[in-house]
């Protein structure tokens, strides 16, 4: 009962967090898109309020026409419409998404013992300090560095180090799944760390002055934009951390740290990419080509990188590679299912038997294993995610027989 009420669980925050994401991430894409394609206005009474640019757009059957004051507007409207329950509703539904996959059941999904043997309380405790440190790093370069010249190059490259530094830990001490996930997550709380502690106490401060009838500090408006230029870059590098605990080929890679790494630095420039290209056409930026370009050969090169090799598995072959691996007779057929029921009955039998069937699948008959070979030799012998975190110690002999017996023909009585 405890685990179908997780899968509700996680079914649910995942629905609410995939929702709160898309409103998020959407409303954060069309404000860099809105500041890179606004023009300098035509109108003599825009001019006068203080607008410093505006669009026209057309859309679902009407026009709009957005306008932006650089410091303040000459007055308040009585509705004002702010953004942050978007980026605060994310991160709730999402730790709680994480607490609920991962935290519950720390020694399952978090702990790879042959990485780290520590105890369930102390790896949360160091899973959620990353969150804490992380941030403050991050928080630190920004003030330390942010106002210099050339700050925003020195900030994006200690912060790509600070990126890749956690990623090598997260790696190598939590299961590669979970690391994948606690790197994404962590870059998303100093997402909404941003929004938090200065984007919306910034633009307060703003409102309180315009009501006071008191100068406004363009510093404010000028460190909310940075912040949130900030984040526009670690939205996609984020999204491929979350997406990827779905394929096995990307974590369960013997570097996959820096599978990670590659992929969310091709993320980021694909960002830059599309940040620069309305400006672009404007004539403000250079051709941000190089940008796509680098980011999509870097997507090449992990797909190159992560081809496993070619699986074959020709019917009624008979192979000698069990008795190679285990010198045995190499007999195949009947005594190969012998062989492989032994090691799945001592390996797996616990999440894929008759008691308990994990993701629905039952490894415990014949037929049963006929039906899942593929999936077992892709999951055991090719990528080795499973057991999960090897929780069951399997033996690289015992993956060999597994190997063996699937390209022989994948016989079963």
């Amino acid at each position: 009962m405890e685990s179908y009420l997780l899968d509700w669980a996680n079914l649910l925050l995942r629905w609410v967090h995939v929702i709160t994401a898309i409103a998020w991430v959407g409303s954060s894409f069309y404000f860099v898109f809105l500041d890179s394609s606004l023009t300098p206005p035509v109108d003599e009474d825009l001019k006068k309020q203080g607008v410093s640019g505006e669009l026209w757009a057309v859309h679902g059957g009407g026009f709009y026409h957005p306008v932006k004051f650089a410091v303040k507007p000459p007055e308040l409207p009585k509705h004002l419409h702010w953004f942050y329950w978007e980026s605060y509703s994310t991160w709730l539904s999402g730790f709680a998404l994480f607490t609920v996959s991962y935290l519950w059941s720390a020694g399952t999904y978090l702990i790879d013992k042959s990485l780290m043997n520590w105890s369930s309380g102390a790896a949360i405790g160091v899973a959620l300090s990353f969150f804490v440190v992380f941030w403050m790093l991050y928080d630190g370069i920004c003030q330390l560095f942010g106002k210099r010249k050339n700050g925003d190059a020195i900030v994006g490259a200690l912060v790509l180090l600070l990126v890749c530094a956690a990623s090598w830990l997260a790696c190598h001490w939590f299961a590669g799944r979970a690391a994948f996930l606690l790197v994404g997550a962590m870059i998303a709380t100093a997402m909404s760390a941003n929004v938090f502690f200065w984007i919306i106490p910034g633009q307060r401060k703003v409102v309180a002055s315009i009501k006071a009838g008191q100068p406004v500090d363009p510093v404010h408006g000028q460190r909310g934009k940075q912040r949130s230029v900030h984040n526009t870059y670690f939205t996609l590098p984020v999204l491929f951390a979350m997406l990827s605990n779905h394929y096995s080929f990307t974590y369960g890679h013997p570097q996959n740290w820096l599978v990670l790494i590659v992929m969310m630095l091709a993320g980021a420039l694909i960002r830059q990419f599309f940040v620069m290209r309305h400006g672009y056409k404007l004539g403000r930026n250079r051709n941000p080509l190089p940008y796509a370009l680098v980011g999509v050969l870097l997507i090449l090169a992990a797909i190159v990188g992560l081809k496993p090799p070619l699986a074959v598995a020709p019917v009624g072959v008979a192979t000698n590679s069990i008795a190679a691996s285990t010198g045995g007779t190499g007999a195949t057929g009947k005594n190969d299912y012998i062989n492989v029921q032994k090691v799945l009955e001592q390996r797996c039998y616990q999440c894929h038997g008759a008691q308990l069937q994990m993701k629905n699948v039952r490894l415990d008959s014949p037929a049963l294993l006929s039906q899942h070979a593929q999936a077992v030799y892709q999951q055991v012998v090719v990528s080795k995610t499973m057991p999960l975190n090897n929780a069951t110690g399997m033996l690289d002999a015992e993956r060999a027989q597994l190997k063996a017996w699937f390209e022989a023909g994948a016989k079963t009585p």
